[in-house]
């Protein structure tokens, strides 16, 4: 579906701390915790999460956040930030990550950003500027700087994850039949205790299906099955999104990992 390409934004003769940041994407689902964790481990990278979903408090299981065993001791930025229902807007991750690479790159680290929310990929890898003091209105992004996507404005490795349409289906299948278990439905019920429903954010993913199957508005095989079709859905956004970058590097999972340690050592050595 995807071919191979050169590397993108970047320069010969560039060393390993020149480079800006690893960039994993892909659409959810695909397997992007996992291999830029494994990349973590093996480069001395830490993570910077561009999930928008991932932004929020006590949101763990329903967002596929990485729990702490399997973070395997890698720190981890971009999680947690925000309540849900408070305001955190394109302008303010750029920000939150611009200064994340920053501190990482500073202390002799590899940033790698891993996550599937497009717009807070482009905003970094772009360079994106926003109106008013914190870009707060999402049309005002659209009608400044969406067709500026052209050229990276800094040294990324921009790598996505390819799938099988099939396969990639079966794997979000796979996904949310493990996620609906005693431990989402704990989570759910605590969520809405805490934060009520007045906030988009408890009404994305799989909490909505969730608290309905609770309340016996949906027999445990629809909400499972209308989860599903959430994240789907979701997927091809996501692919939609990221294919109009000609920049992007696309790979199988298992090819990721030999790929840019490839990419490291050869930077190293430069």
């Amino acid at each position: 579906m995807f071919a191979k390409q050169n590397f993108g934004g970047g320069k010969a003769g560039r060393t390993r701390r020149d480079v800006d940041a690893i960039v994993i994407l892909g659409p959810t689902g695909s397997g992007k915790t996992g291999v830029s964790i494994k990349i973590a481990k093996a480069t001395g990278g830490e993570i910077i999460s561009a999930d928008s979903r991932a932004i929020y408090k006590d949101m763990d299981i329903g967002t596929a956040k990485p729990t702490k065993a399997e973070m395997d001791g890698i720190p981890h930025y971009g999680l947690d930030l925000v309540k849900p229902g408070e305001r955190f807007t394109v302008a303010d991750w750029k920000a939150y990550t611009e200064a994340k690479i920053k501190d990482i790159k500073a202390r002799g680290k590899i940033p790698i950003t891993a996550g599937g929310t497009g717009l807070y990929i482009d905003a970094l890898i772009y360079d994106y500027h926003f109106k008013g003091p914190t870009g707060a209105k999402i049309g005002d992004f659209e009608q400044k700087s969406c067709s500026d996507r052209t050229e990276v404005k800094g040294n990324y490795l921009l790598i996505g994850i390819k799938w099988e349409t099939e396969i990639l289906r079966a794997r979000l299948r796979e996904r949310i039949n493990q996620m609906f278990c005693p431990a989402l439905y704990k989570e759910t019920k605590a969520l809405v205790k805490k934060y009520g429903w007045g906030s988009g954010a408890m009404k994305s993913n799989i909490y909505e299906y969730a608290w309905k199957y609770l309340n016996h508005e949906l027999t445990l095989d629809e909400a499972k099955e209308q989860s599903f079709y959430e994240d789907w859905h979701l997927a091809k956004r996501q692919m939609t999104w990221f294919k109009r970058n000609k920049q992007i590097i696309w790979l199988e999972l298992e090819e990721i990992y030999p790929y840019v340690l490839k990419y490291i050592h050869n930077e190293q050595r430069n």
